[in-house]
């Protein structure tokens, strides 16, 4: 598929989806997450990614492709994107992708958007809710040779230049780079929009989304999967959480606090 040529800024958003937090499961033979027969939905931080690229889209013009790799199932990912208001999808979905870490996953959406062409940002959220690394941004960005900008709050393209305020432990930084670059999101820096009806027919309508294979991107077999992923899980521990009970301290203020501050220290709380 190829995407016509724009008169702005081309962008990819990379997104996942991901299990609902609530119920992440894991396979106690293969350590791996169970995704099928759970819900699942965008992960969030790539949600506010793909909201980035969309104000910048509004600004300046040119054109959005969502990009996701993963089972055929992903392609509701893409469909929401496209309802959002990116203009095409890419699922780049293969049998020997599964069980990849974020090694070979930014590894292999690297090589996918290599096989796409030339684009000027490339957008990713902070980390995912379901591994929580935020390795695989950074890693494209080396795979790709491009300048990255982690943990993006707000964002401006002015003459080529990218300026944009991340955040950072004790407060914020504005760093300035050139275009092509990567860019990753930090969560909850803004509030993405919803689908749209004619966003929604269009994507499963008119063909704006397509496929591609380990083989189309190029991919070495050798560096993908679950051979090709260093990070091995040695043990899973599931933790029992104690029941919880409530008491009701009544009154005069001074005595009910004497009276919880006495059962904390007889419980060895304080």
């Amino acid at each position: 598929m190829s995407m016509p040529e724009p008169s702005g800024l081309r962008m990819v958003v990379c997104i996942k989806q991901v299990p609902k937090a609530e119920q992440l499961k894991i396979d106690p033979v293969k350590k791996t997450l169970v995704r099928e027969g759970v819900e699942s939905e965008i992960n969030p931080s790539d949600l506010h990614a793909l909201e980035m690229a969309l104000q910048l889209k509004d600004k300046h013009g040119g054109s959005l492709l969502a990009l996701s790799m993963g089972p055929p199932r992903f392609i509701q990912a893409l469909e929401t994107a496209i309802g959002m208001g990116a203009d095409e999808g890419i699922l780049l979905s293969d049998r020997a992708l599964g069980g990849s870490d974020t090694l070979p996953t930014s590894y292999a959406l690297s090589k996918a958007v290599e096989h796409l062409g030339h684009f000027d940002i490339v957008f990713c959220g902070e980390e995912t809710t379901d591994s929580s690394t935020g390795h695989v941004g950074p890693g494209m960005a080396a795979n790709l040779d491009l300048p990255q900008l982690t943990y993006v709050v707000e964002v401006e393209i002015r003459d080529g230049h990218v300026r944009a305020k991340r955040a950072v432990e004790d407060g914020f930084e504005v760093w300035e780079t050139t275009l092509p670059l990567v860019i990753t999101v930090n969560h909850g820096c803004n509030h993405p929009r919803e689908p749209t009806l004619l966003g929604k027919i269009k994507a499963r309508t008119i063909g704006v989304i397509d496929d591609l294979n380990a083989d189309d991107v190029g991919l070495d077999k050798d560096k993908i999967g679950l051979s090709g992923s260093p990070t091995v899980v040695d043990k899973i521990e599931t933790v029992e959480l104690p029941d919880r009970s409530g008491r009701i301290y009544s009154g005069e203020a001074r005595e009910a606090v004497r009276k919880l501050l006495d059962d904390l220290e007889a419980e060895g709380i304080i």
